[in-house]
């Protein structure tokens, strides 16, 4: 039987998916370990099996030097953003936190409009501002500190549109893995410090949870999704992402028993639909 580039684009990201679930439920499983040392070991498995891959590969890991500063922003933009992410992880639901970070293509169509000259159109405008109505829904604005964690998920959005736009600009230029190797890198090199300044010895099962449940889940969501866009174009299978809302639900209440209120069921409804609405669009218009 013969898989065709676009169902394995798809597995692949579902995969991912399965990756970044999990992930986040050690993420939530570990309360008494500080952020940056989840973020350490999340980057660590990454930085490894990245390495391990260019070294197989036989690949070098230079970059010419008019590429440097977009490699470095990628890095530095995608780390904030992940322990944004992680911050928003810990302190709301995992479809709170995900729902709000899957805006990230909403500020990488308003990035690569600003910074790559690319065109929006009508329909892409309605959808962008669809997804901003969501963003209200999910974080409900008031003068409260409870709002700080939900603006904290909003922030690593902003942050992953950036990243993305500029993989984005370096996609023929510098290879998937060594912008993973380079990201991970950095984040490894920055939390370290950060990490010893608060850091509290894990158990065993929180050292399996730290290498496993977090490094490893985290590197097969990461892997899952650049050979999601290897296999196929970002319009046939990045709909798929938007399936960890749905999976994150469902552990939420299994696992930790808490689900979303009213108002972050309608944003989240919001995002899907407009996710489909955008991609349906999308892939008429390259059609």
């Amino acid at each position: 039987m013969i898989i065709s580039k676009k169902t394995r684009g798809i597995l692949w990201m579902l995969i991912s998916v399965l990756g970044f679930t999990f992930m986040g439920i050690a993420v939530k499983y570990l309360p008494r370990i500080p952020t940056y040392e989840k973020v350490f070991f999340r980057n660590s498995v990454s930085f490894i099996l990245s390495a391990f891959i260019l070294y197989r590969e036989k690949e070098s890991i230079k970059v010419t030097k008019e590429n440097v500063p977009f490699v470095f922003g990628r890095s530095f933009f995608g780390f904030v953003g992940m322990v944004a992410n992680f911050y928003a992880l810990e302190h709301l639901t995992m479809a709170e936190a995900n729902m709000l970070n899957k805006l990230s293509p909403v500020f990488v169509t308003i990035c690569a409009c600003v910074f790559l000259k690319e065109k929006v159109d009508k329909k892409q405008i309605i959808g962008i501002i669809l997804m901003l109505v969501a963003v209200v829904f999910v974080i409900k604005p008031s003068f409260s500190p409870e709002v700080i964690p939900s603006l904290v998920g909003l922030f690593s959005a902003v942050l992953a549109g950036f990243s993305y736009t500029i993989i984005r600009y370096l996609h023929g230029r510098v290879k998937s893995e060594i912008n993973v190797f380079y990201f991970s890198l950095l984040s490894v090199i920055c939390t370290f410090p950060l990490m010893m300044i608060n850091f509290i010895k894990p158990n065993l099962f929180e050292t399996f949870m730290l290498v496993a449940g977090i490094g490893f889940s985290a590197a097969m969501g990461q892997f899952g999704l650049t050979y999601a866009y290897t296999f196929a174009p970002a319009s046939e299978v990045s709909i798929y992402n938007y399936v960890i809302i749905i999976t994150s639900m469902l552990m939420d209440y299994i696992l930790f028993s808490t689900i979303p209120d009213i108002f972050s069921f309608i944003g989240g409804f919001i995002i899907i639909t407009t996710a489909i609405y955008l991609y349906l669009h999308n892939k008429k218009k390259q059609e």
